[in-house]
């Protein structure tokens, strides 16, 4: 993901979220030095991914794939990607956080080999209040 691609991905997480990620946070992250990646099919971009790395340890920021490219392996592929990315940067465990009414996304984490470790008690700003994450983990030794 260069600065290029900002406006592209700030569309497309606007798109998936009801509270997204704005310009800045993304914007703030390439200036941080996190992995920040895109995929994109046929030249359109359909998906994006952030990682920040501490020592050994990494975590997924955010991550999105279009929903007319979902199914189709996408998130996947970003994900593996990911996970390649914080393996080779010495990293032994991958966290992420999920809101724990995202039935879809954490059975996709577990799918690819995720567990839970843990809640975060109202995370998430949600339209009545807050909402819970779940804490999930990946080993990468």
């Amino acid at each position: 993901m260069t600065a290029d691609d900002l406006d592209a991905v700030v569309a497309l997480e606007a798109s998936l979220q009801a509270f997204p990620w704005s310009r800045g946070n993304f914007a703030d992250s390439l200036a941080a030095g996190h992995e920040m990646r895109v995929l994109r099919v046929g030249g359109d971009l359909v998906g994006f991914s952030v990682l920040m790395s501490i020592v050994d340890e990494a975590h997924l920021l955010v991550i999105g794939v279009d929903r007319r490219q979902q199914r189709h392996g996408h998130g996947a592929r970003l994900l593996r990607q990911v996970i390649a990315t914080a393996r080779a940067g010495g990293a032994v465990r991958l966290l992420l956080e999920v809101r724990a009414a995202n039935t879809q996304a954490i059975a996709f984490y577990q799918g690819l080999g995720f567990a839970q470790i843990g809640v975060r008690r109202g995370y998430y700003p949600a339209v009545a209040g807050r909402e819970d994450a779940l804490v999930f983990e990946i080993g990468l030794r």
